[in-house]
């Protein structure tokens, strides 16, 4: 296995760092896009401040999303375990003006070669995705 770095394209928010950090810092706000998640690819959802567990379709076991690490109104640090390989990844942001903050997203991973080829192209798809996501929530209503 080899770390593997994947870094998603740059988003802009319309909002500051500040309103970003902290709805993405608690991840007890996920609770509030919960109905967006899709039931049939993720069961058994316990969310914690600090950490979300639950069961995804398709490894038949637990798997914990963690914040490790937060740098406030600049990057949120998140591990994984329960997952076959070690991987984390992280949310930066860059406060250009007030109603303007760019989002990047990054992952490292230790991806077996035999897999990292027909990952590859999916995992950067997802993280643009991500970003482009992340930049469009609703960050000043949900003070």
């Amino acid at each position: 296995m080899s770390e593997s770095k994947y870094e998603s394209k740059i988003s802009s928010a319309p909002c500051s760092a500040q309103q970003i950090y902290k709805v993405l810092s608690n991840m007890k706000n996920i609770e509030r896009v919960r109905d967006l998640i899709p039931q049939d690819k993720i069961q058994e959802m316990d969310i914690e401040p600090d950490r979300i567990r639950m069961k995804v379709d398709g490894l038949g076991q637990k798997i914990t999303i963690a914040i490790v690490d937060r740098i406030e109104n600049d990057t949120i640090k998140f591990g994984a375990e329960g997952i076959p390989m070690q991987a984390n990844f992280w949310i930066q942001l860059k406060e250009l003006s007030p109603v303007d903050t760019r989002i990047k997203l990054t992952v490292k991973a230790d991806i077996p070669m035999m897999f990292k080829f027909m990952i590859e192209k999916k995992l950067q798809t997802g993280l643009d995705q991500a970003a482009d996501m992340l930049a469009q929530f609703p960050y000043a209503q949900w003070q």
